[in-house]
């Protein structure tokens, strides 16, 4: 019906000047016209201009003054003509916001006598702010007003139309399929179709989406997987502190093992399954040293070993996976072995935009005879490199279930400086030789959070951003594909 109206209507116009105006004429709604000029206009029947009208309108405060006045000419009708009123009673009689416009106004105009006692000062007053917002009511242009709110302007948006090249009296209709029928009664050869636009959007698929976290963590397993690795089993949150810190070589008075810093469990509070034996040797190294070390020369607590946890770092699940390894050496002969996890752990941290109280660690240990420091650094270079970082320092530093120790910096791009990315080192033999490991056998190890180079990827500043109840759902809609480590 609109199309029809628009199209008739140019058959004997030159233009139509205002869709505004003409579609109040045709009686028909201004969308509708609009939608029929849009669509027109696509395939050439027409061709049009915006129009664009600022407009007055009143808020619900300006038709509230409209109807009743202004507050000052309120508040001066609420003063007698003659005598005058207590200033407290008469504000009873008005909300406190037309009070105090009213008071302003009033006694700005010298209306009123302003004291405790509210007096009259002339006969009778003109209210020209209602006479203006009726003006505004109705429609009429008031070009010398000024609002500071966009609220009181409001703008309007039509066309002018003209006729354009395609330009018929009757919109022609295209087919958009070509049907069996066509085919068989020969109309194909008459027919019109509509253009196949190949720069159209399909309906966007519904579809689950992977949060950048996860995408990151496939694409670091992918490369551990490649350089042969096999991952580790890590679905033990709660841990006792023997497999988070004493096999570690981790003394009981460590400040790590302060509630300040790890979360202890009150239900369950202790472990009752540790291997007697093994905790026996364990007890021991701490205590007296043993396999070339002096210990640490202190009263190791068997009720400080029992206490359960949320793990502090996923080597708790590296102990306990080595020393099944070492106990199937007793048994079978030693396997070199490539381990890898990736998952979360727990720390009792203050949270700011680099820390949360959990976060993901990645971890990777290779076991075997006769490995070296330069057999770390140069699996590191290589690991790093598959992430996209080629360029590596090490500097030493000080682990207690690794010596020697070192910290992993890269040269970053972006922020133009070295950043620390992650820990490595050597196990200590006071750590490996007590699980029943023969003595040649070494176990090179590195770890990192997840979240860093996550954040560095996908340029998240603060880690509340990233993981936990702040994230955006559209972050995890919207993120692209993590392509690290695919050559």
């Amino acid at each position: 019906m609109a199309e029809q109206a628009i199209l008739s209507y140019l058959e004997t116009h030159e233009e139509i000047a205002d869709s505004g105006n003409f579609a109040a004429e045709c009686g028909i709604d201004h969308a509708e016209i609009v939608n029929a000029i849009k669509s027109l206009h696509g395939f050439l029947y027409v061709e049009s201009q915006d129009i664009k009208k600022e407009t007055w309108v009143l808020t619900d405060e300006g038709k509230r003054y409209a109807a009743e006045g202004s507050p000052e000419v309120q508040l001066f009708l609420a003063v007698p003509a003659e005598g005058s009123i207590a200033k407290d009673e008469l504000q009873k009689k008005f909300d406190p916001a037309i009070f105090k416009i009213g008071c302003s106004q009033a006694g700005k105009n010298k209306w009123v006598e302003m004291g405790r006692q509210v007096s009259r000062k002339v006969v009778q007053v003109e209210d020209k702010v209602k006479d203006l917002l009726l003006k505004i009511q109705k429609g009429q242009v008031c070009s010398f007003i000024t609002c500071s709110a966009d609220k009181c302007l409001k703008t309007w948006k039509g066309y002018s139309v003209r006729k354009g090249p395609s330009y018929a009296p009757q919109r022609e209709k295209f087919a958009t399929d070509l049907t069996r029928e066509n085919l068989q009664s020969g109309d194909w050869k008459k027919l019109k179709f509509k253009e196949y636009n190949f720069n159209a959007k399909g309906p966007p698929s519904e579809c689950g989406h992977l949060h950048p976290l996860n995408k990151m963590k496939d694409c670091i397993k992918r490369i551990f997987r490649m350089m042969g690795f096999e991952e580790m089993p890590t679905n033990r949150y709660v841990e006792s502190s023997f497999w988070n810190f004493d096999a570690l070589f981790q003394p009981q008075q460590h400040p790590a093992r302060d509630s300040h810093d790890t979360f202890f469990l009150k239900t369950p509070s202790t472990t009752m399954q540790l291997p007697e034996d093994y905790v026996e040797r364990v007890k021991q190294v701490h205590e007296s040293g043993g396999y070339g070390s002096r210990g640490y020369n202190y009263e190791w607590k068997r009720e400080e070993a029992n206490k359960n946890l949320l793990r502090t770092h996923t080597t708790a699940i590296s102990s306990r996976m080595l020393y099944k390894l070492a106990q199937d050496t007793k048994q079978n002969g030693f396997t070199p072995k490539k381990y890898f996890s990736i998952d979360r752990v727990f720390r009792n941290e203050a949270v700011d935009r680099t820390h949360l109280a959990e976060f993901h660690q990645i971890e990777g240990l290779i076991c075997d005879r006769g490995l070296t420091l330069g057999h770390l650094i140069g699996v590191l270079e290589d690991f790093f490199k598959r992430l996209g970082m080629s360029n590596l320092r090490f500097k030493p530093a000080y682990n207690p279930y690794t010596e020697p120790s070192m910290e992993i910096f890269s040269y970053h791009e972006g922020f133009g400086k070295w950043v620390e990315i992650g820990n490595s080192g050597m196990f200590r033999p006071e750590m490996l030789q007590p699980m029943g490991f023969p003595e040649d056998v070494r176990v090179i190890a590195w770890g990192l959070s997840l979240e860093r180079p996550t954040m560095i990827l996908y340029g998240i500043d603060n880690i509340r951003d990233l993981f936990g109840h702040r994230v955006d759902l559209d972050l995890i809609k919207k993120s692209p594909l993590c392509l690290i480590g695919i050559k």
